[in-house]
């Protein structure tokens, strides 16, 4: 049978690890599109720089090999909806890193209302639950093509193909009710804090004056001024 393939990285870290920009721009994508980590976010920004990089190097060159190599890469492209069917080699430097993860398994699942957040959605994909056709993908990061995007939806073997299943009635009733509006309160008003059982204020001055000590001072002091009078 041979020896087994050699599994190479399908992707190249940070030139520099602290960089400040890159680090914001990276969380944010992190909590948008809810990456496992930031090494998914390497793989695709790897697969947009190769297309880049080849469609500069296929713009110099002519010949029919060459052409070969631009139609490929035009059609592997439209094939993802990256680009029109009218596009041609420009177009490819135009694509962003946003576009590549919008055609994602994991981004489609949740667009189709198919969960309530992107973090379910990965879940649904890696417990087995989603399919395109006939096949199960347990791949959250799998690049959806046009031809396959209509055909996502639950495995039959999985409880959710259930139309009544509660998260799914739960993902059904947020795409109805639509994002919830947050209330702003207005500038001056605080809201008052329900009452815990006493009133620290109240009680600790019934305490000061209920004090059976201060009330003994006053006492014995009377009657210790009335012993320096009498001796005097």
């Amino acid at each position: 049978m041979g020896d087994p393939k050699k599994q190479r990285k399908k992707y190249s870290t940070p030139g520099h690890p602290w960089q400040r920009a890159r680090i914001e721009d990276e969380r944010v994508l992190v909590e948008e599109y809810g990456f496992k980590n930031k090494r998914e976010i390497w793989k695709m920004s790897a697969f947009l720089k190769n297309a880049t990089a080849q469609a500069k190097k296929l713009v110099t060159r002519s010949g029919f090999q060459a052409d070969k190599e631009k139609e490929l890469l035009l059609t592997k492209l439209k094939r993802y909806g990256l680009l029109k069917q009218d596009a041609g080699l420009d177009a490819i430097l135009s694509i962003s890193l946003r576009d590549v993860l919008e055609r994602r398994l994991q981004t489609q699942v949740y667009k189709k209302n198919m969960a309530n957040s992107v973090k379910q959605a990965r879940q649904f994909i890696t417990h087995e639950h989603v399919c395109i056709g006939n096949k199960v993908i347990t791949s959250p990061s799998y690049l959806v093509p046009l031809s396959e995007e209509s055909q996502i939806s639950f495995s039959q073997s999985s409880g959710l193909s259930d139309p009544e299943h509660p998260e799914r009635v739960a993902a059904k009733k947020a795409k109805e009710q639509g994002p919830s509006e947050k209330v702003v309160e207005e500038k001056g008003e605080k809201k008052e804090r329900p009452s815990r059982g006493f009133d620290r204020k109240k009680d600790f001055s019934k305490k000061d004056h209920d004090k059976p000590g201060r009330q003994q001072k006053k006492t014995s002091d009377k009657p210790a001024d009335d012993k320096k009078e009498g001796k005097q």
